[in-house]
């Protein structure tokens, strides 16, 4: 009876320390499940070039940037280098088609020597202004996030792995791990950056100068004018083509009685 208690008590005891693991482990196991990033662990590739992802800078030259891939070396997950040698914006990228709603963008990143004043170390989106918080200077591993909000018709996007950002060239080194985009519900109670992506693009699309009344008169003027232009044209043209039927008519008439006399 007392063998039978002792394996009782081992064997919930066994399944309440399995019921903890598996919980603990659903929320990892649940956003490597839902990375959208392709190759986001950065554990695939070859030579210095990780799949998926593509190079960019500001600077195309040499002399001005590089990048590198480090394959993973277990246990440290693979990661991305970016090293602006002179002042760029200087990134690893990775286009993406998204459906509507919410997504959370992050990786971990540390740096070297990022400059002080311009654009640190970020994830971001490119030529939308979406960018998350940024690192300078030296700095140990820390994750970097944001949150956006794609519109209804969805979008497509670049995501940049970078340092520097347009119109904020910057000098330094960064290292980049564990990228990942994934869809949620809605931000975090209180959440930062976030951003509506959908907003941001309308906000960019040029705007139509002066009142709405001043460009309906506007348009009716240059109506007036093609009108008015039509006219006087086919006006003048009629003057011409009737002229030239009268000069015909009289030459012809000339050799008529030319000939007449001749008789």
């Amino acid at each position: 009876m007392k063998r039978s208690v002792h394996w009782c008590a081992s064997s919930g005891a066994t399944l309440l320390c399995a019921t903890f693991l598996a919980i603990a482990l659903a929320p990892s196991l649940a956003c490597a499940a839902q990375n959208l990033l392709k190759n986001g662990d950065l554990s695939a590739g070859s030579e210095d070039q990780p799949d998926d992802w593509r190079i960019e800078a500001w600077i195309q030259k040499p002399e001005s940037f590089e990048t590198h891939w480090h394959s993973p070396s277990p246990p440290e997950a693979g990661e991305l280098e970016v090293n602006n040698l002179e002042a760029n914006d200087g990134r690893w990228m990775q286009s993406l088609s998204l459906t509507p709603g919410w997504y959370e963008m992050s990786v971990e990143v540390r740096t070297e020597k990022v400059g002080d004043t311009e654009t640190g170390a970020t994830i971001s989106v490119m030529e939308d202004g979406i960018m998350s918080a940024d690192i300078h200077g030296t700095a140990g591993w820390q994750r970097l996030s944001l949150y956006m909000k794609v519109g209804e018709k969805g979008a497509d996007v670049d995501i940049a792995l970078r340092v520097g950002g347009f119109g904020s060239l910057n000098t330094g080194r960064a290292f980049f791990r564990r990228a990942s985009l994934i869809k949620i519900d809605a931000p975090p109670p209180k959440a930062t950056p976030t951003f509506d992506l959908a907003e941001i693009r309308k906000q960019a699309l040029p705007v139509p100068q002066g009142k709405p009344y001043t460009m309906v008169l506007t348009f009716i003027a240059l109506i007036m004018m093609a009108i008015v232009g039509w006219r006087v044209f086919g006006a003048d043209e009629a003057a011409v083509v009737a002229k030239s039927g009268a000069t015909k008519d009289l030459g012809a008439a000339k050799k008529k009685e030319g000939r007449a006399a001749r008789r």
